[in-house]
């Protein structure tokens, strides 16, 4: 029979309570279990002597006796100096998925496609941006048909409508 000392979840919803206990690998969670070596309070803050409490001797006969500890209640006898646990190092934990990386590089071509028009119409001579301006002009003149200024051909600023009395 393999022996895990784990955590046993207890106390009411939203308010956990572990005990730590050396069970069978096999048996539920809550369920049965060897011994209770300690116990274990999150809502206590960090820094409370009551948040971890371990029966230091029994936690050392199970680890004696070949009983694994889950990761979290290594943590717990790596800090009481009990079991020295070894750290973890997961080098891709902070690096985006796929579907994220292939986001990143479509806003990079977007990018650099605008910046690479930008220079293009930055580069062509102010010779040939004049006729295009007042082709744009006549093209918005042309758009709005409601427009009195394109149809007189008038090109100053003025209005043909009356004042309005008053």
């Amino acid at each position: 029979m393999s022996v895990s000392l784990r955590l046993a979840r207890g106390g009411s919803k939203k308010r956990p309570y572990y005990k730590i206990v050396a069970a069978s690998s096999r048996s539920p969670r809550d369920g049965k279990y060897l011994e209770q070596i300690g116990t274990y309070n999150p809502l206590l803050a960090k820094d409370d002597a009551n948040r971890v409490r371990l029966v230091e001797d029994r936690a050392r006969y199970w680890l004696g006796v070949g009983a694994q500890p889950t990761d979290r209640v290594a943590r717990m006898l790596d800090k009481a100096g009990i079991k020295e646990r070894a750290a973890t190092n997961n080098p891709q934990k902070g690096e985006p998925g796929k579907k994220a990386k292939d986001r990143a590089e479509d806003r990079a071509a977007k990018i650099a496609e605008a910046e690479e028009a930008a220079k293009a119409a930055a580069a062509a001579p102010a010779a040939e941006e004049a006729p295009a301006e007042e082709a744009a002009a006549e093209e918005a003149n042309e758009a709005t048909p409601d427009s009195d200024a394109g149809d007189t051909g008038e090109v100053s600023g003025e209005s043909t409508q009356e004042p309005a009395e008053g």
